[in-house]
């Protein structure tokens, strides 16, 4: 018998308890298979894509795009199972243009024989009619792919342009899950856009366009009136931006970190013309030959340096047990702007690492978190991070520590600068390195140790490796 079921939002970090509905890859009357990808969702730590657990038939989407979900609340329902002769006597035919569509939109080894037979669909649940085409099915080890189906229905649709009659739901447009959110996020309907993509697909610029000359489309109240979108980019005009996932758990968790912990920040300005010159030969060795090198990878070694030589900086404040905890093991967290806001993945036992290991961490954390796939694993767990506000042409900042950790070192950017060198007046590539650190913990002269370290590490690479 066909059985309707429910998935419910997993926590799928530590103790998550809400989660934003980012892209539907499913839409109600699609077949689904076990392990299939079928929404992304977005925690307070990174977005995270969910399969599903049955095989079956989409009944009904229960989140819309774009809305907070509360783990353990149902957000799809799926008929799973085929139904019985029983049930099927029971159901009463369809109409022969529903039997149509329905028969056209499903594989071929599931369509009835004739248009006015038994349909496997319970009622009200059944295959839009709609003049697109289905997604191919993912091929499967053991099953033959599902070439794509259009669907045929006989019932007159509306061309994109014109109104919906109410009640009849209007044609999917075309548009990656992406697009989908930015029009939505624009206040964009899709439904009046002529799409310049493959296929006529709506692409980022099309949403854009619209959205800067003001559009036309369905007011979502009444559903067959219109209105006017404002533009986003009339000058003088307001936008407004929902506060959800990473950015809401960073905003929440800056708060938190300000006011918890009390933050003192030292600057040190370095000149770093030694540096510079070790990082253009590192550049030209063979274990580096495929990957990135920055100063920043430079920074890193010797913070983690002078972590060894000064344990206490790498630990965190215990309120409940009146404790401080202090790692003997480095979790090197680094600040990434990615598109969904502030993160801070970190490099695991970054410590226990060889530069060359060091620097393909770097880049792979990097790239990972920049293309929104860091995972709740990669964001958890830092002990001590580095925020590089030098790639955004800053000198300096006041860093605020990341939660549950005793510092972050800020590293900016280098430029040519006067200075004195054997009494002498010089240019020399220079920086400014600052530590905020939590001063329950660290006091000024371990702050200004831990500083003067990194310093003189920057000022003579040479130094890394007898202190390393």
């Amino acid at each position: 018998m066909a059985e309707l079921k429910e998935f419910k939002l997993p926590d799928v970090g530590e103790g998550l308890t809400e989660a934003d509905i980012v892209a539907w890859h499913v839409k109600p009357g699609d077949q689904v298979e076990d392990g299939q990808i079928i929404v992304e969702i977005e925690t307070a730590k990174a977005v995270v894509e969910l399969p599903c657990p049955w095989d079956g038939t989409v009944a009904r989407l229960l989140a819309e795009e774009g809305q907070t979900v509360e783990v353990g609340v149902p957000i799809i329902a799926v008929e799973v199972g085929a139904p019985d002769s029983a049930e099927r006597a029971s159901v009463p035919a369809p109409a022969p243009a529903e039997s149509t569509a329905r028969a056209a939109s499903m594989p071929d080894d599931e369509a009835p024989a004739e248009e006015s037979g038994a349909h496997s669909v319970l009622v009200g649940y059944g295959v839009r009619a709609s003049s697109t085409t289905r997604r191919a099915r993912k091929a499967v080890a053991g099953r033959p792919e599902t070439a794509e189906v259009p669907t045929a229905p006989e019932v007159p649709v509306e061309p994109p342009e014109m109104p919906a009659e109410p009640g009849v739901p209007a044609a999917r447009a075309l548009a990656k899950p992406p697009v989908r959110k930015l029009a939505k996020d624009l206040g964009i309907s899709l439904a009046e856009l002529a799409g310049s993509g493959p296929d006529g697909s709506i692409t980022r610029d099309d949403v854009q366009r619209a959205a800067a000359t003001g559009t036309e489309v369905r007011s979502a109240e009444s559903g067959n009136g219109s209105r006017t979108v404002t533009p986003a980019t009339v000058p003088g005009g307001e936008e407004r931006i929902p506060v959800r996932g990473v950015r809401k758990h960073m905003a929440a968790a800056m708060v938190s970190s300000a006011f918890t912990a009390p933050h003192v920040t030292e600057f040190l300005q370095v000149d770093v013309t030694g540096t510079m010159a070790a990082l253009r030969r590192v550049r030209e060795l063979p274990e580096f030959a495929e990957l990135r090198v920055s100063p920043l990878l430079f920074v890193a070694r010797a913070l983690l340096i002078a972590v060894a030589r000064h344990p206490l900086v790498n630990s965190s404040w215990d309120a409940a047990a009146e404790e401080i905890v202090v790692k003997h093991y480095v979790n090197l967290g680094i600040a990434v702007a990615a598109e969904r806001g502030l993160i801070v993945p970190n490099i695991k036992r970054a410590d226990a690492l060889s530069l060359p290991e060091l620097a393909r961490g770097l880049q792979a954390l990097t790239e990972t978190s920049r293309a929104g796939k860091a995972t709740p694993a990669d964001l958890t767990g830092g002990t001590i991070t580095i925020t590089n506000v030098g790639v955004f042409g800053v000198d300096a900042g006041t860093p605020i520590l990341t939660p549950g950790e005793t510092a972050i070192l800020a590293f900016g950017q280098v430029k040519d600068t006067p200075w004195v060198v054997d009494g002498q007046l010089a240019v020399r590539k220079a920086c400014t390195v600052s530590l905020s650190f939590d001063h329950r913990i660290v006091d000024g002269e371990l702050g200004s140790a831990v500083l003067r370290d990194i310093g003189s590490m920057l000022e003579d690479p040479v130094r890394m490796l007898a202190w390393g």
